[in-house]
């Protein structure tokens, strides 16, 4: 039997693609909340204003591990983001 897939339903696959695959790379001790919110997997708005929250109160990130001292991210999420985590500009 041939399979044949049509324009409409690649493009429905495509939209459901993962988002780990369209997360860039955020610093998450400069971004702000809504960017962390759209960058990072599993983090929404809540827990983004956490993190700015935390950065502020407790002072910056030295690893993407430091993100589990914010009530709500565990190592799944950190692992989740691994590769789109920086605690500093690239250039350091």
């Amino acid at each position: 039997m041939k399979r044949i897939f049509s324009p409409a339903l690649c493009l429905c696959m495509l939209g459901l693609a993962p988002a780990a695959l369209l997360a860039g790379p955020v610093d998450i001790n400069t971004a702000d909340a809504a960017t962390l919110a759209a960058e990072l997997n599993g983090v929404g708005p809540a827990l983004a204003e956490a993190i700015v929250r935390d950065r502020i109160e407790n002072g910056a990130f030295a690893s993407p591990e430091d993100l589990t001292r914010v009530k709500g991210i565990g190592a799944r999420i950190v692992e989740m983001n691994r590769t789109n985590i920086l605690v500093g500009s690239p250039e350091t």
